[in-house]
């Protein structure tokens, strides 16, 4: 991939509710508009996508989740200008609707929501993937009947050391610290931290400092503040933090779901997006980056917004709207964190956005 490639956006989307799969946007550094470029709709409901190398040839490679009941794993090419070109995918993954991915120790590894476990993938050196060496069923529940009756892990990345993965199960209320074995793929359970039954945890993020984390609720519109200890490989939970105000829903018609978080690259702003209330709230962070101070809540330019995703630069601010169907980009203001509306582009059944 040449200079001109780290002007790239991609973005998934569900083929399976009118979405064109993986969209290729050109990006304006100056402005932060996205113009599409091309799209592929070779692997079904690619939900979330990580953009990678391969680690023989130092090319560009586009891997993507396909969020189905059998589950897959695909990597992609990514050519100038072109529709990103399939080179190899696995299916099925060893678990049920694959809904995260990420790369760590020379693996991919999806969050396997349908069945509750995180897979292990191999990858070649030319940046395809090879079958699963390491599948990590999660265990146990929540109170509630209606979307913790089991275990839904929901996201999965590796931690700043580099050392762990740690992945986020909404079923059982809980975050699970991982071991995975760069030779042998396989995945060891390390430590497993409890959080407020009813929760519900979706994805966390952490601060560049890599010393807390924040963990974005989905069943409740709040942050768990968490400390994390890389060399011990243990996360420890301290308070939580509301991101939507108190009156949010005061007459109860509208139920909140938070789905992305986001932390600012200086580590003075966290943002959520809030499926619902439709909108992006800006939390700011003081130096001990424990306590999110809620600042205030923008609408999110569309509706239903999946995914919450900066550019390279920390300028620009992207919300993927699943249910109006668009990718709407903001200016953040360097002094407030509070994002500015700027511009959308057309995605049906957007679900992620991702930057070279």
């Amino acid at each position: 991939m040449g200079a001109d490639h780290a002007q790239r956006a991609f973005m998934g989307s569900f083929t399976s509710a009118g979405g064109r799969g993986i969209s290729v946007a050109a990006f304006d550094r100056d402005t932060g508009a996205l113009s599409l470029l091309a799209s592929t709709d070779a692997v079904a409901d690619p939900s979330f996508l990580a953009v990678g190398r391969a680690p023989g040839t130092g090319d560009v490679v586009l891997y993507a989740a396909g969020e189905t009941s059998e589950g897959t794993a695909a990597a992609f090419r990514v050519d100038d200008g072109g529709a990103p070109r399939l080179i190899g995918e696995v299916r099925p993954v060893g678990g049920d609707s694959p809904t995260h991915l990420a790369l760590a120790a020379g693996h991919l590894l999806t969050a396997n929501y349908g069945s509750g476990s995180v897979t292990a993938l191999p990858v070649r050196d030319d940046g395809s993937l090879g079958p699963a060496t390491g599948v990590l069923g999660h265990e146990g529940r929540g109170p509630d009947e209606g979307r913790q009756s089991g275990p839904h892990a929901h996201q999965v990345l590796a931690d700043p050391s580099r050392n762990w993965v740690l992945s986020v199960d909404l079923g059982t209320d809980s975050v699970r610290v991982c071991a995975l074995d760069p030779e042998s793929g396989s995945l060891r359970l390390h430590t497993e931290t409890a959080l407020r039954p009813g929760t519900g945890p979706r994805h966390l993020a952490f601060h560049p400092s890599g010393e807390h984390a924040y963990v974005l609720n989905e069943l409740e519109p709040t942050i768990t503040v968490c400390r994390w200890d890389a060399a011990g490989g243990v996360l420890e939970p301290l308070g939580e933090a509301q991101v939507l105000p108190h009156d949010h829903d005061e007459d109860g018609a509208v139920r909140t779901y938070p789905s992305e978080v986001v932390v600012s690259h200086d580590g003075r702003f966290l943002w959520t997006a809030n499926r619902g209330h439709d909108s992006i709230s800006v939390l700011t962070l003081d130096e001990t980056a424990e306590k999110p101070v809620l600042a205030a809540a923008v609408g999110c330019g569309g509706r239903w917004p999946r995914d919450l995703t900066l550019d390279p630069s920390g300028q620009w601010l992207y919300a993927a709207n699943e249910h109006s169907g668009n990718v709407s980009w903001f200016a953040v203001d360097a002094g407030t964190g509070i994002p500015v509306h700027t511009g959308s582009v057309e995605v049906p059944a957007a679900s992620c956005v991702v930057f070279a």
